[in-house]
């Protein structure tokens, strides 16, 4: 008998919220949602009730990060906003023009005080969360067939910080922070990369874009060279996000199609698909760092087009 996928523990749904393009949790019990309309939404998680509405811009807000006191928003269009927690929301710090034309999103870096932004084109800016200065860049050199930068991760190994750049080529390219060049270039897909995520304990990572196809890569170490392993084919084409949970036993995939897919993080196996969202793409996943009062589970969310959040409680 086939294993009926769960139900979420909640759905979010807000007359003037409308669709939803990112999300983030704020210290477990509170969760940030980036809107169409330029709207960031913060929920309280032990009322479910909307606590503070933030209008950021215009545009729809499509990333969204933050640590205990900074809020980082990202608009179409290119425009990163630093904001300070204050008593009564928060406040604009810092605005950043990076004239990014496309949807590649911001990476935070918390522990290093920094964001990772895609300026221009092709070219990526690392800035300060403090001042909002601008630390380093990462340029390619020379003629490339590239084109656009389409998605950005960041990762520590073995206490090294390294940048992965995903492009529309279907290329990815790992830039050493040390020398601030690229080090290894590999095609991995044969469309866009629009999503990215690595993790260095189990040395490797995923990405996908239009395609039906999900590749797995990992890093020869220590060259640092970087190696596909293999597809994983989904059903529908089509991927907007992949977010790999930080205890290692799941990830999960947000579908164009509205699925969300959850894989074992250890086999790769197919876990479950979620169907919650009915109308338009899943466009963002979040899972809370620690136990969300409320369920006391850790919670993953999920967001899209069909201006609902939904809250899971998944393989814990």
């Amino acid at each position: 008998m086939a294993v009926l996928p769960p139900d979420p523990v909640f759905n979010i749904r807000a007359p003037d919220m409308g669709p939803v393009h990112s999300l983030c949790f704020h210290q477990d019990e509170r969760l940030l949602a980036g809107t169409e309309n330029g709207t960031v939404h913060l929920w309280d998680l032990q009322t479910n009730r909307s606590a503070h509405q933030l209008h950021v811009g215009s545009k729809a807000i499509i990333s969204l990060s933050s640590t205990d006191e900074v809020l980082v928003t990202q608009e179409k269009g290119g425009i990163t906003k630093l904001w300070a927690l204050t008593n009564s929301g928060y406040d604009t710090r810092t605005t950043i023009i990076t004239n990014h034309p496309a949807f590649c999103r911001n990476e935070l870096i918390q522990d290093r005080g920094l964001v990772v932004c895609p300026k221009g084109e092709n070219e990526v800016s690392v800035f300060s969360l403090g001042g909002g200065e601008e630390a380093l860049k990462l340029s390619t050199t020379g003629p490339t067939q590239l084109g656009s930068v389409s998605c950005l991760k960041s990762a520590d190994i073995n206490g090294q910080l390294y940048i992965m750049t995903g492009y529309e080529s279907g290329d990815l390219l790992t830039w050493d922070l040390r020398v601030c060049k690229p080090i290894n270039q590999e095609h991995l897909a044969d469309d866009c990369l629009m999503a990215v995520d690595y993790d260095p304990y189990t040395n490797r990572g995923v990405c996908a874009g239009p395609t039906d196809k999900i590749a797995v890569f990992a890093y020869q170490k220590p060259t640092m060279e970087i190696s596909k392993k293999f597809d994983i084919t989904i059903k529908n084409a089509g991927i907007n996000c992949l977010k790999i949970r930080a205890d290692q036993k799941v990830f999960a995939s947000a579908g164009w199609d509205g699925r969300i897919r959850v894989f074992s993080w250890k086999s790769l196996r197919p876990l479950a698909v979620l169907t919650e969202h009915k109308q338009g793409g899943v466009m963002d996943l979040a899972y809370s760092n620690g136990k969300v009062s409320m369920w006391n589970a850790p919670i993953m969310a999920a967001a899209g087009m069909d201006c609902q959040i939904t809250l899971w409680d998944l393989y814990n």
